[in-house]
């Protein structure tokens, strides 16, 4: 160790110590806070998987019913749904610096433009396909939340291990090889002290 063992670098490296120790404590508790959003972003994430599972389903066989009646060709011609006026409205939020957002489709599409052979069942799926759209805003909004607080959370905790695991332990060993000298050093001139009596 380099450091010339003195009162004032073991008050120093205490000093240094504490202020370590109340980062550990505060990127700890920044876990806790990122683990329980991560867990309510889960559960919403879950629900609205849930409601896009069940509208996949539904697209999918409307999907099925369309191509019966128009065929592949006659389907990709036929007009889609219109979310030109449409607009995804973006709610900013933010936890301990990690950036979130609420989302969802304002607007609901416009009529299409008419179809030259028009049937129930395109229509259907026409529909289908937009309440799709509409549900996968708010899905891919939660998506990117959890993904970015996975990112947030992974960074902290491995901070924080290389405080209490790397860090904390170098500064106690260091005080405590500054104090040991200290005391040796005490105790020479405690020694050169009886000797010059």
């Amino acid at each position: 160790m380099d450091i010339t063992p003195t009162r004032s670098v073991v008050l120093e490296l205490k000093d240094e110590r504490r202020a370590m120790h109340e980062g550990y404590v505060f990127l700890d508790e920044k876990c806790l806070l990122l683990a329980g959003e991560i867990l309510r972003e889960l559960a919403q994430y879950a629900g609205l998987q849930q409601a896009f599972g069940k509208l996949w389903d539904a697209a999918v066989a409307a999907l099925q019913a369309a191509v019966a009646r128009h065929g592949l060709d006659g389907l990709q011609v036929y007009p889609p749904a219109n979310f030109g006026r449409s607009e995804v409205r973006r709610a900013p939020r933010s936890l301990m610096g990690v950036r979130l957002q609420d989302a969802e489709l304002l607007g609901a599409a416009l009529p299409a433009p008419p179809a030259a052979d028009r049937s129930p069942e395109a229509e259907a799926c026409r529909a289908a396909f937009a309440r799709l759209a509409e549900a996968a805003v708010p899905l891919a909004a939660v998506a990117g939340n959890l993904e970015r607080l996975s990112l947030e959370y992974r960074r902290a905790v491995r901070r924080a291990r290389a405080l209490q695991d790397v860090l904390l332990p170098e500064l106690d060993r260091d005080v405590y090889e500054i104090e040991t000298r200290l005391e040796e050093l005490e105790q020479e001139d405690a020694i050169w002290m009886r000797r010059g009596r």
